[in-house]
């Protein structure tokens, strides 16, 4: 069993070069402003454009979320940009076949509402009243904020148009009536920057535990077994093996920040070599560097425990 995440070689010492994120800019004073033709003129800069929806939607998509890594076809050389989220077979074992559905404008998707799309990705329900099963991480998802819930819907309704078919999941397990009670009061999100508490957000953003915590029938176990590794992962690679991602020496303790951060955002372990899929490298790759410092904070932060 090869391990996605863990070096094969020796631990190294926890190091203290955490870097420091960039301060987020400032509003212009009130003078500026009233001197703003003058400034224009002078060639002073200007505060930058706020995103719009679809704009942190797809900073969400294409970064955190990852959701290419299901849902985009995948080539020898990783996914296959041109089909871009038209859907792939992500899995087939004795419980389930998943297929990823088409979900640009061309996909099934293009005939739900905005809020049929939105329920379906944070709730795990369709229009029709039927449940999407796993490996969809609605577990996670049911924290995404009510304002990233919507750039994400109006992201996917820009993304170019792929025909794909790729076919419906089946299931020889029994899917729950529900992931949860409808969220039916507002969902918002920490404020964003360096801190755990942004961290812990972007995690279940990026649903991390959903795969780095041991499988139950019920789904992840969230209790006992949260970030202690343990799920198990079958592809052209071979098999490689969620680890244990709290501060233990049995799982990140072992490891700088700076080592933590190259990591995460491109696959490759301290020594040099490369780890494994499916941990959606490329994706994390284009964290901000406040959004990886923030995730790191929140990894240091979950109680060490040793590997089950």
């Amino acid at each position: 069993m090869t391990d996605f995440l863990r070096p094969q070689t020796a631990r190294r010492s926890l190091g203290a070069d955490r870097a420091g994120s960039k301060p987020a800019p400032t509003a212009a004073p009130l003078a500026a402003l009233l001197g703003l033709a003058a400034l224009a003129v002078a060639g002073s800069a200007t505060a930058p454009r706020a995103e719009t929806p679809a704009e942190r939607g797809a900073t969400l998509v294409q970064g955190i979320m990852g959701c290419g890594n299901c849902h985009t076809p995948m080539g020898p050389e990783g996914p296959v940009m041109s089909q871009d989220l038209s859907g792939r077979l992500v899995d087939k074992n004795d419980m389930f076949t998943a297929i990823a559905p088409n979900i640009t404008p061309a996909g099934r998707v293009a005939d739900w509402s905005d809020a049929e799309l939105a329920r379906a990705i944070r709730e795990g329900i369709r229009p029709d009243g039927s449940i999407i099963g796993p490996p969809m991480p609605f577990a996670a998802y049911r924290a995404m904020s009510d304002e990233d819930l919507a750039a994400v819907v109006a992201y996917l309704r820009t993304v170019p148009a792929v025909e794909a078919d790729p076919g419906q999941s089946t299931y020889a397990i029994p899917l729950p009536p529900a992931y949860g009670p409808p969220l039916e009061t507002p969902v918002t999100a920490p404020p964003a920057g360096a801190t755990v508490e942004y961290g812990g957000y972007l995690a279940a953003l990026g649903h991390c535990m959903e795969c780095h915590s041991p499988l139950t029938p019920q789904g992840p176990d969230w209790g006992e077994g949260f970030a202690r590794g343990g799920m198990e992962f079958h592809g052209p690679w071979g098999v490689s093996h969620a680890p244990n991602l709290t501060n233990h020496e049995d799982g990140l303790a072992g490891y700088s920040d700076a080592e933590l951060k190259t990591m995460i955002g491109t696959g490759t372990r301290p020594d040099g070599a490369q780890m494994l899929p499916p941990m959606p490298y490329g994706y994390f790759g284009r964290l901000s560097e406040q959004d990886m410092e923030a995730l790191v904070l929140y990894l240091r932060s979950i109680p060490g425990k040793p590997d089950l």
